[in-house]
């Protein structure tokens, strides 16, 4: 390993040290104390935040080019970073309240974050799949961590396997496309493909990896999995999934399409909006029937995919597809600030054995807690893209690249479908304001924190969104 490959990987090796050691040190941490794991959970996060700023505006391969560092990696490595520490934030209090304050709760979110993070800067189809089973195997234990919740435990087992269906896909098609081009490189096969490689076999692999990755995000129809395990697992285990997972999977699917598969976007294009147009439609059709806050978020986190994929729809338009790309970054930003807020709320909400999760018990909110009803109404204008809110700039710039890709169908159908999710995020404010209740919450400092910092952003950067739509913008240039 030479001082390059260590660099590259360097974030990735100190997260992983850090859990190993975190993983014997909460041996000699008393029960009754566990927040000790959570704060060093949180700073080594903190410090691998920190070593992924520096690597900012570098570019670099490993690893005889399986890994690499540039712009695209470190916008969503900072991501997913900024994510685990509002994902400790969330559990602090919450694990404590359920009954649940187990060390290794903390341990495996950073192994989890580990894999996501390598998903980003794989540039070889076998990093990709060990990066996928290793933010994988850590969720699938998480969502069961409610042992002997029936219901947790059944989330995990349903999970982990879809999630082993799923994989095999991955592995099929990864096989598939070496067969084809003789390579797993991401630069080798874009190579390989341009010279003329068999593009009937090496679609099919394509069609397959994407099959793997439309699981991880929940993209209709690989979406059956997400209502029951979001309800079933703990709730601050459903916030990190729901952001976590859907932007390591993005991050892969990115990547891997625009670098190796340009030549078949003829190909794909299709499918790519078909499934953009089913995920909106089917995602937020079926929120509307549903009573229980965890699956109408589950449902809302199926609908919200299908706007991401969107981005990648303009797939054979090489002037377009930067900025459609870039849009789909900022929108992945708007959905994980606005997501980690309004589980948050649910979270202040929920009492033991899953009371406090029906919708109708936000009913009075606004009248007993105005602060908590004022925050969870601007996550809701967030999703639906009403102003002043980041949703409606990330849903601007959704639209915008796509209809410039000329799809101005598809842009249509995320409008109509936009209106119509409108429907059940509103019937929560309205129970909020206009249905009496009394509602009881568990304030936690770092709890209120998260709220308060998310609700804030959320609207404070619809005001200036060009900054970040610059650097999700220059972030793109290294795929290209």
């Amino acid at each position: 390993m030479t001082q390059l490959d260590f660099y590259t990987i360097l974030p990735l090796t100190v997260l992983t040290v850090w859990a190993c050691v975190l993983l014997l040190a909460d041996l000699f941490i008393p029960k009754d104390r566990k927040g000790i794991t959570a704060f060093l959970s949180a700073l080594g996060l903190a410090v691998t935040l920190g070593l992924t700023i520096t690597q900012v505006g570098h570019e670099n391969t490993g690893f005889n080019n399986m890994v690499v560092v540039d712009g695209f990696a470190a916008f969503i490595n900072i991501l997913l970073l900024a994510s685990g520490l509002l994902g400790i934030a969330l559990a602090y209090g919450y694990i404590k309240r359920m009954g649940l304050e187990r060390g290794e709760y903390y341990i495996l979110m950073l192994f989890s974050i580990v894999g996501m993070m390598l998903m980003a800067q794989a540039s070889d189809l076998i990093i990709v799949f060990l990066a996928l089973e290793l933010l994988s195997i850590p969720l699938y234990v998480l969502a069961a961590f409610a042992r002997p919740n029936l219901q947790s435990e059944e989330a995990g087992v349903k999970y982990f396997l879809l999630g082993a269906f799923s994989t095999g896909f991955v592995v099929y098609g990864i096989a598939l496309i070496y067969g084809a081009t003789g390579t797993t490189s991401l630069s080798g096969i874009f190579f390989a493909a341009s010279n003329g490689t068999s593009s009937l076999l090496l679609t099919i692999g394509a069609a397959l990896l994407l099959v793997g990755f439309g699981f991880k995000v929940a993209a209709v129809p690989f979406h059956m999995w997400t209502p029951d395990v979001y309800q079933g697992s703990p709730t601050a285990v459903t916030a990190f999934m729901s952001s976590g997972a859907k932007i390591a999977g993005f991050a892969a699917l990115l990547r891997v399409f625009a670098t190796a598969f340009p030549s078949i976007a003829v190909d794909i294009t299709p499918i790519l909006w078909v499934l953009a147009a089913l995920t909106m439609i089917v995602g937020n059709i079926s929120a509307i029937s549903q009573t229980n806050i965890k699956r109408m978020l589950a449902y809302s986190s199926i609908a919200h995919a299908g706007y991401i994929l969107m981005a990648f729809v303009p797939y054979g338009n090489k002037e377009v597809l930067p900025i459609s790309i870039a849009a789909g970054l900022f929108y992945l930003v708007s959905y994980a600030v606005t997501n980690f807020g309004a589980w948050s709320v649910v979270i202040a909400l929920e009492k033991a054995e899953g009371k406090g999760l029906e919708i109708s018990d936000f009913a009075g909110l606004a009248r007993k807690y105005p602060a908590l009803a004022i925050a969870m109404t601007v996550f809701m204008l967030s999703f639906i893209g009403f102003p002043p809110t980041l949703g409606l700039v990330g849903k601007f710039y959704l639209f915008r690249a796509v209809i410039a890709g000329g799809y101005t169908g598809l842009a249509i159908i995320g409008g109509m479908t936009s209106l119509v999710s409108a429907y059940y995020y509103l019937r929560v404010v309205v129970n909020m304001y206009m249905h009496e209740g009394d509602p009881t919450i568990e304030s936690e400092e770092w709890l209120n924190f998260t709220i308060a910092t998310t609700a804030i952003v959320t609207v404070a950067l619809s005001f200036v969104p060009q900054w970040l739509f610059v650097m999700a913008s220059t972030a793109v240039l290294r795929l290209f």
